[in-house]
Order: structure tokens, then C-alpha cells, then sequence
């Protein structure tokens, strides 16, 4: 599996020969609009965590160029449908086999509405299980007494977490959710895009491994593999 970091929360896996992209918010970030060209993206499927516009405003035109299918919650599901992309809704506790693995659409604690403030459904978070590899994808949320719930089913290689804080949970809160759902490898995401959510990367690092744990602050554009 291998993931890049695009910027904000958005992350493209490639799973074997499948292209997934999570969350696409690029022409609206000031730090990822001249380093990434969406119309070179790639993508077989796009999973939103939640509908706000720094998680889905370039989820429409990347969808139609590719024929890619959206996942989401049932309302996000239905607006896209209603603009002729193919679909797949979920809720939470729901899982379903894909072609690159199983996906289970999980809960966050987070809002969710769309730029001209209708209903986005309810935000949540993806784990997701691949041949080889499993990883949890947060969204936007909380520390919540939910995360435990994931290792009981699942055992993780890799936790992707947000870190910025006034919004999400900051580096402190996410730490404990490491604990929570058993994975010492995090990737942090959601930081630095705005004033609000700009963060010291090598104070959050040094926290990580004082707790014996790996956070990894991805350049945008660059790729790990597992």
C-alpha cells in the first residue's frame, strides 16, 4: 500500500492497482494548489469523510473526469448521485468488500454540512483492510471513546490522525487516541492549512516519541509505503 499526502486531509492510496483518494481538497489549499494538478490525479474510488468544503471541493470534478466512485455517508452519497457520479453510501458500524479491501465507515465526533450549509450527513472515519495492510483514516473528529473499538476487530499498521487542533483533536488528544486504537505508527494530517490549525512540527514529533510512538509529517506531494 502506498500513500501520498496531498495536503490538508487528502491522501491518495494506491492498493495494488487501485487508485483511492480520500478527502480532495487541493485547488482551495494555498499550500497544494501549485505543487498538485489534480487533472493528473488518479482515482478509482473517492472516500469523504464528511462534506465540509476542505474534504470534498474538488471531489466533483476529479469524479467526473475519472469515473471514480464516491463513498461516503448516505447524504453525501445522495448529492453526488444527483449530479450523475456513481455512488456507494454507507452509515456507521457498515462495512463493505471492495475490490482493494473492506472498508467500515466508523464514527467521528465533527460537523457536517456542505459550503451552502445544507446537511452532510454525519462525519465519520474509514478503517480499512487490504491483503496485507489495515489502516485507520479519522477524519475529522474528536478523541472519542469509540476508537477503542477498532482494535477489537482490527489490528492496524497505520493511524492517520488529525494534529491541528481547534477543530480536531490537537497532538496531546491524539496521542491518546493512539493508545486507543493500538497503532504506535500515526500520520498526522488536517494541520497548518489555516492560522487556526498551524502547529510545531518537531514540538508535535517530540511528543510522539517521548510516548514511544512514530508520528510522520509528510511534505506535500511525498509518499510512504507499507
Amino acid at each position: 500500500m502506498k500513500i501520498t499526502f496531498y495536503g490538508q486531509s487528502c491522501l491518495g492510496l494506491k492498493i495494488g492497482e487501485t487508485h483511492v483518494l480520500v478527502d480532495p481538497f487541493i485547488t482551495g489549499n494555498q499550500l497544494a494548489k501549485d505543487k498538485i494538478n489534480i487533472e493528473e490525479l488518479k482515482a478509482d474510488y473517492i472516500l469523504l469523510t464528511h462534506a465540509h468544503q476542505d474534504h470534498t471541493l474538488d471531489a466533483e470534478a476529479i469524479a467526473k473526469r475519472t469515473g471514480a466512485v464516491i463513498v461516503s455517508n448516505f447524504e453525501i452519497s445522495n448529492h453526488y448521485e444527483a449530479k450523475g457520479i456513481e455512488v456507494h453510501p454507507m452509515n456507521h458500524g457498515g462495512s463493505w468488500d471492495f475490490d482493494f479491501g473492506t472498508v467500515k465507515y466508523v464514527n467521528a465526533i465533527h460537523s457536517s454540512s456542505f459550503p451552502d450549509g445544507s446537511y452532510g450527513g454525519q462525519p465519520g472515519g474509514f478503517v480499512i483492510e487490504g491483503e496485507h495492510k489495515n489502516i485507520y483514516i479519522a477524519g475529522d473528529t474528536a478523541l472519542t471513546m469509540d476508537m477503542k473499538l477498532i482494535p477489537m476487530k482490527t489490528s492496524l499498521d497505520l493511524a492517520i490522525l488529525p494534529i491541528g487542533d481547534n477543530f480536531t483533536m490537537g497532538v496531546d488528544d491524539a496521542i491518546i487516541a493512539s493508545d486507543f486504537v493500538e497503532c504506535d505508527k500515526i500520520l498526522g494530517c488536517h494541520y497548518d492549512t489555516f492560522g487556526y490549525i498551524e502547529i510545531d512540527h518537531e514540538e508535535a514529533k517530540r511528543k510522539f516519541y517521548e510516548k514511544g510512538k512514530d508520528l510522520m509529517l509528510l511534505e506535500i506531494g511525498e509518499s510512504i509505503e507499507l
